[in-house]
């Protein structure tokens, strides 16, 4: 830069601001990039993955090689990720009414997977930001020269290019995601009513200003030649008068009642679902938030009678376990989980709470039963950080210190935390049986580490 006239410094120094500005307003959102706050629940990621499984069994996806997340946020949104990684808004969750509006949107999103349109944005990116480069070089010679006026114009006039074409590009590939949208619900035997309610109703939104409306809204423009063809395409199936079923709902009800006890404050959430109200979702509602207040025996009484009425029921039998818990009755919660785990035995996230609670009595009878929920949950889904922690907790009671370490340095692996994974799983490699398996796994951890310390050392 030293050797750029005094006067053109400002406006070379402008344009990089804009040429800055412009590939970070066509990045994925900044969330999809770094560590968005994540809910998890049994319940709710099962509920979510029954819509969602048969919707990327039809686009030709594997469901156990898409990863399903859900976001802690208000806003109306969802996005995909680099990865086959899908994103739900628990705001989007607890807007929308029926689980057929929520398929949609499901649909939509798994359009832009299965077309590859992570990959195919960047060239959206590339192909954009041409014309902004050219105007630069351009316009600088054209100030360079003296003609000032001139050489700004073609400077704004190249951004204005590089939007247009981008949001063109953008428009194109959410038209192929509505689409795509539309053939796998059809495929699955489902209306694409839901869809077309859905970007309705953000439509309608592009009449409030840019402080109100809705990032759902704006990150999916819906124009009104889109809805008119959308809207087509879901009159022509066979399929379009088709409800949802009468469980489906209820199992919807129950997961947005779930999630608005457990998300707003206690006080919104118990004047939306006054005492008045005996439905089942309220009443699941209301326990929730007593248990945030937290009013124990509120929460434990509304707990009592749905299980009256669902004795069999997996997640109020967890929900029942954790307030025991809670309420310090830590081996009263015992039972309740343990039927929860015998009835969905593929459920990591049970295991997990039954085996910290069975950690949690600081009975010894208990710690080797512990051990086995623990890591069974493990194989399960084997990067629960919190899973590793209790099970290092349960090595570190019987004895066992290389287990412990190990458990401690998984912990760590999976936070990405990799500068004390290599630390602990040094500590357990020495003493660890040489050649063993998890002698083995130690040396994994220490190697990977130390490649993706050095990888991140090097941006």
């Amino acid at each position: 830069m030293r050797f750029v006239p005094p006067l053109l410094r400002p406006v070379l120094g402008a344009m990089l601001a804009a040429l800055a500005i412009f590939w970070i307003a066509t990045a994925p959102p900044a969330h999809a990039q770094g560590a968005p706050s994540l809910i998890r629940d049994t319940e709710v990621e099962r509920v979510v993955r029954v819509y969602l499984d048969p919707l990327l069994q039809a686009a030709g996806l594997s469901p156990e090689a898409v990863r399903l997340f859900i976001v802690n946020d208000s806003s109306i949104n969802a996005f995909v990720a680099e990865g086959q990684n899908m994103f739900i808004h628990t705001g989007l969750i607890m807007a929308l009414d029926t689980p057929n509006e929520l398929s949609g949107v499901l649909a939509h999103e798994t359009g832009h997977l299965a077309d590859g349109h992570l990959v195919r944005m960047q060239a959206g990116v590339r192909a954009a930001s041409v014309p902004l480069i050219l105007s630069m070089v351009i316009g600088v010679a054209a100030i360079a020269a003296g003609a000032g006026d001139a050489g700004s114009a073609i400077l704004m006039g190249g951004q204005q290019i590089a939007q247009r074409t981008f949001l063109a590009f953008s428009r194109t590939q959410e038209s192929a995601a509505d689409q795509a949208g539309i053939r796998y619900l059809a495929a699955t035997k489902q209306s694409g009513r839901g869809m077309v309610s859905v970007f309705k109703r953000f439509e309608n939104q592009e009449i409030l200003t840019d402080q109100r409306r809705d990032p759902f809204a704006q990150s999916h423009p819906v124009a009104g030649d889109r809805m008119s063809a959308l809207s087509s395409l879901v009159e022509a199936s066979p399929y379009r008068d088709i409800k949802d079923s009468p469980d489906s709902q209820y199992a919807y009800d129950m997961l947005r009642a779930k999630l608005r006890g457990y998300i707003e404050r206690p006080e919104v959430t118990l004047r939306r679902y006054p005492t008045s109200e005996l439905s089942k979702p309220a009443r699941y509602a209301r326990a929730m938030a007593y248990f945030r207040q937290p009013e124990m025996q509120k929460a434990l009484a509304e707990m009592e009678g749905l299980l009256k009425e669902e004795p069999e029921n997996p997640y109020f039998l967890e929900m029942y376990g954790q307030i025991k818990v809670e309420m310090g009755k830590v081996e009263e919660g015992i039972t309740p989980y343990s039927q929860a785990v015998k009835i969905l035995p593929d459920a990591p996230l049970l295991r997990v709470a039954l085996g910290a609670a069975m950690l949690g009595t600081e009975n010894p009878r208990y710690t080797e039963q512990a051990v086995k929920e623990l890591q069974a949950s493990i194989d399960l889904e084997g990067d629960n950080a919190f899973a590793w922690y209790e099970l290092a907790q349960a090595y570190a009671r019987m004895g066992q210190t290389s287990k412990a370490e190990l458990a401690t340095a998984e912990r760590y692996f999976a936070l990405y935390s990799f500068p004390q994974a290599q630390q602990f799983a040094g500590r357990a490699l020495r003493q660890l049986p040489q050649g063993s398996t998890d002698w083995q796994r130690a040396n994994d951890i220490i190697s990977i580490s130390m490649s993706q310390q050095k990888e991140q050392r090097g941006r």
